[in-house]
């Protein structure tokens, strides 16, 4: 059913606050408007009732009967309208969570989770923020961040989720298509795909060879990308060799789309975290539950 007649709700507001004030004044001040602002919308609305609800007299105002009448309905109706406005944005407060993570982290670690989560936890509302740098996360607008780093920042707990597990991969069809290969040399001399990314301290080619003990091997081809869910879908491709993260890639390896062509792995002291800016004041029960529960999600492989 259609709620009528409704008078201008601007026009609403104005009045209320000037005839609790008895000022047009002191109303414009509470509202950040003008006092000729006020004075037009409580006349609009006088025009709009046909009928007065100031008396106006020298600089002074009062409220005549009606306009008594009315703002004691009005402002019980305000009040009302206040105060489960208050409870929604306190209910959007206490059961939302942000949280800022790089894209790759988000494509291939959290989604593919949270599912689960929002089943068991339906009154929580996520939102997930990609960003690929963790710089400044202590100015964003997020409960905490999920991000790969070798050195916490300064000034935030961090929470382990997994360590740093890299292994090359490749497709099937990729090791079928390069014929017979039975050495390293014969695995990294046709296509390195080579991850870009200048905000990251992820692991290079060049590092990843020295750590293992294998030699600087050049590629015939490198094919540059600078996302590493690309760089991975490239990969599945039949495209070359890239480096994977463990956590990270497991499902592209479960499924077969990708396999280790060799058994050289690196394990670091690097993890994958949460990061959260310290002393920041009172954390919600849902931020403390959503954390609790990815770092239940966490593998043995955590150091």
């Amino acid at each position: 059913m259609k709620i009528t007649p409704l008078p201008p709700l601007n026009s609403l507001v104005a009045f209320e606050a000037a005839s609790r004030h008895l000022s047009f004044t002191l109303a414009a001040h509470e509202l950040n408007v003008t006092q000729g602002a006020i004075s037009r919308q409580v006349r609009h609305l006088e025009d709009f009732l046909g009928s007065a609800l100031f008396t106006r007299l020298n600089r002074n105002i009062y409220l005549t009967e009606t306009g008594l009448q009315y703002r004691q309905a009005i402002s019980a109706a305000l009040v009302d309208i206040a105060r489960a406005t208050g409870e929604i944005k306190k209910w959007q407060g206490e059961h939302k969570v942000t949280v800022s993570t790089t894209s790759a982290m988000a494509a291939l670690w959290l989604l593919p989770r949270v599912a689960s989560f929002q089943s068991e936890h339906e009154e929580i509302d996520l939102r997930i923020v990609a960003s690929d740098s963790i710089q400044n996360l202590h100015k964003q607008e997020c409960d905490f961040g999920l991000f790969y780093c070798r050195t916490p920042p300064e000034n935030m707990q961090t929470f382990a989720l997994f360590s740093e597990v890299v292994f090359p991969v490749c497709s099937p069809d990729y090791l079928q298509k390069v014929g017979p290969l039975s050495s390293a040399e014969d695995i990294f001399s046709k296509t390195l795909l080579f991850l870009e990314d200048s905000h990251t301290d992820w692991l290079s080619w060049e590092q990843w060879f020295t750590a293992v003990n294998l030699p600087q091997f050049t590629p015939k081809n490198r094919l540059n990308i600078n996302n590493y869910p690309m760089l991975l879908q490239a990969a599945i491709n039949g495209q070359g060799v890239a480096l994977a993260w463990g956590e990270l890639s497991d499902c592209y390896l479960e499924s077969g789309a990708l396999i280790r062509p060799v058994s050289h792995a690196l394990r670091t002291n690097s993890c994958f975290s949460i990061l959260e800016v310290a002393n920041t004041g009172r954390v919600t029960a849902s931020v403390r539950l959503f954390r609790e529960w990815l770092l239940n999600q966490r593998s043995t492989s955590v150091i």
